[in-house]
């Protein structure tokens, strides 16, 4: 066993080499994706930890550089905070509906077009990415990409990456756009040149974003696979159709609306199966049909569908309301509500009765929607069809309601059914504090780390979330694998294996001609960029290309500018860049997925670059 007597007189030999190898073995296992993150992330901390206590990098005073402290500060590091705070922040608008919304409008102006929606939404990140920090601009957006990939149909890994690789991209085009081009304009000041201005490099910066834009929508949708969590798979296989019950009454609003065929704009995704007036049923298709009070229109619509109704108009979807009488609106008007699937068990109570006679609303304060039977069509009101043993049941409740219908012995309730619906009555609280957060950061009036942890605890406050909401918003994969790449950051640092490596890299370049110097420095840095960090690539490779400028005869900002690039560009693994790591869990990426699409994106760069810088500044 070494001991720090044994190694003392190594320098930091040893320990360089002992980090290159650990590095080695994280992006190994990272790569294979048989460990979980969590658990590989976790381990390298511990290895780091041990090995630094063994075998210390000690400072002039005779005391460890990389010792516990130090390892683990990553985990009280700023950025990490403040995405977690923002992911709550986040999790208050998704919570409300607000984002749902949003999405909706969005469609409806892109005229329900895929591509169009997806590219004004990545244009949108890209250009704020530009005046915000990307990490937080990538934070917002997710939950949008969530809803607007739902909503279109598709898998959120077709589009997470692209919000990921887009930002990181516009944030390239401005001073303040990321934080590692922050540390270049400051690096340049103690080189002895001039910091950068706000728009010193946006011109090519926009062109280099403009060809990752292009690329985010017109390869990476093919490249990125079609992968989604289990229970999105569960909820996507029971995607059975169920038949659900409209009354017309004067505060739906319905009254009026036409149909045509089987369908009516005012009841977006539903199949009008039939409408009862009267005495009289009235089948599809229609035409040049108009709702009038006292209808009743029968149904079909995906689970999906029948959850966005009721989210946005409480009570529209419940059966027997009118039989049911009062006591049954605070079912519906409560605050948190939710949806549930169970299942008619035989031999229950409620087989042969009326869904208003069976007793089953009252008992348990849950309300029907709708109801699945998978062979038989009704000609008849809902509330009017006996039930039989192995009829679905969506049902609407509070949580304890819902909670209690495991031990109902009538129904079986399906576990992986349950789902909340938007807390719509607090939409505005969550607008108002999401708002202020990007006001208070932007104008910087407060620290984002600040806006971010005072915005969390205000949707706590408020009432938007509870705690369990906000603790569920948080991914253990970026609580771990954050502080982890951190601290192996520090001891590539500290060890001197930073800028060994650099070193290594642009020895060749002396005394190049000027496109290879671009060229050149522009790769060494994108490759580093994905082992050391952006930040690391910023503060190291900075005072070199002002030599290297010097040198050759080339204003040192051109070169500075091109490591603005290439810190930018660690886009290939999702230790990359801290945006990466922000959508591989909404996304279910795994670590060979960015290889597969960021690796093309780094070689378009490279090439963009090469030409772009020495044709924008006349070299």
């Amino acid at each position: 066993m070494l001991t720090p007597d044994l190694t003392a007189g190594l320098g930091g030999a040893f320990q360089m080499w002992v980090t290159f190898a650990l590095i080695l073995a994280v992006l190994v296992l990272y790569a294979m994706d048989k460990i979980p993150v969590e658990v590989t992330s976790s381990g390298i901390l511990a290895a780091l930890l041990v090995f630094f206590h063994l075998a210390p990098v000690l400072d002039g005073f005779g005391g460890n550089r990389l010792d516990a402290g130090r390892l683990l500060s990553g985990f009280a590091n700023p950025a990490l905070i403040t995405v977690i705070a923002l992911l709550v922040v986040g999790q208050g608008m998704v919570r409300t509906g607000v984002l749902e919304q949003g999405a909706r409008r969005l469609l409806e102006l892109a005229g329900g077009r895929a591509r169009l929606t997806l590219g004004i939404c990545l244009t949108g990140a890209l250009l704020i990415s530009g005046v915000l920090n990307n990490i937080p601009v990538v934070v917002i957006f997710i939950p949008i990409m969530q809803t607007l990939a739902e909503r279109l149909g598709v898998a959120a890994s077709r589009v997470m990456m692209s919000l990921s690789f887009v930002a990181v991209l516009g944030g390239s085009a401005t001073l303040i756009g990321s934080g590692s081009n922050l540390l270049v304009s400051g690096a340049l000041l103690q080189a002895g040149e001039t910091p950068f201005g706000f728009f010193d490099f946006t011109g090519p910066g926009l062109i280099v974003a403009g060809v990752g834009l292009a690329y985010a929508l017109l390869v990476l949708p093919w490249v990125l696979p079609e992968r989604e969590s289990l229970a999105s798979r569960i909820m996507a296989r029971s995607g059975k159709y169920f038949l659900a019950q409209i009354a017309i009454e004067s505060e739906t609003g319905l009254e009026g609306a036409g149909i045509v065929g089987a369908y009516s704009k005012a009841l977006p995704d539903m199949r009008v199966r039939m409408v009862l007036r009267a005495e009289r049923v009235v089948m599809p298709p229609f035409h040049d049909f108009q709702l009038r009070l006292g209808d009743v229109v029968v149904v079909a619509a995906s689970r999906r569908a029948l959850s966005r109704a009721t989210a946005d108009s409480p009570g529209l979807l419940h059966p027997g309301a009118q039989e049911l009488g009062g006591g049954m609106e605070d079912v519906w008007q409560a605050e948190e509500r939710t949806l549930a699937e169970v299942m008619v068990v035989p031999g229950s109570r409620l087989i042969g009765r009326r869904l208003t006679m069976a007793g089953f609303q009252w008992r348990t304060r849950c309300v029907v929607l709708g109801i699945q039977r998978r062979t038989q069509m009704f000609r008849s009101r809902l509330t009017d069809v006996p039930l039989e043993a192995g009829d679905v049941l969506l049902v609407e409740g509070r949580p304890n309601s819902v909670e209690q219908l495991r031990t109902d012995s009538d129904v079986i309730l399906m576990e992986w059914s349950t789902e909340e619906l938007p807390l719509v009555r607090r939409a505005k609280q969550a607008v108002l504090l999401f708002t202020a957060v990007v006001l208070l950061a932007a104008t910087g009036v407060l620290p984002i780390v600040v806006a971010g942890v005072v915005g969390a605890l205000g949707m706590l406050v408020s009432g938007v979330l509870n705690v369990r909401e906000a603790a569920r918003a948080i991914d253990t994969k970026i609580v771990i694998m954050i502080p982890a790449t951190l601290a192996l950051g520090a001891a590539l640092q500290e060890t001197g294996g930073a800028a060994y490596l650099a070193h290594a890299f642009l020895v060749p370049l002396q005394g190049v001609g000027t496109m290879a110097a671009v060229s050149g420095l522009f790769l060494a840095g994108a490759i580093l960029a994905h082992v050391i960090g952006s930040n690391a690539v910023a503060v190291l490779f900075t005072p070199i290309a002002v030599g290297m400028g010097r040198e050759l005869g080339i204003d040192p900002h051109v070169l500075a500018v091109v490591v603005v690039f290439a810190a930018n560009a660690g886009l290939a693994t999702p230790i990359g860049y801290q945006t990466n790591l922000l959508v591989m869990g909404p996304g279910h990426y795994r670590f060979s997925d960015f290889l597969r699409a960021g690796g093309p994106l780094v070689v378009l760069l490279w090439i963009t670059v090469t030409l772009v810088v020495p044709w924008w500044y006349g070299l």
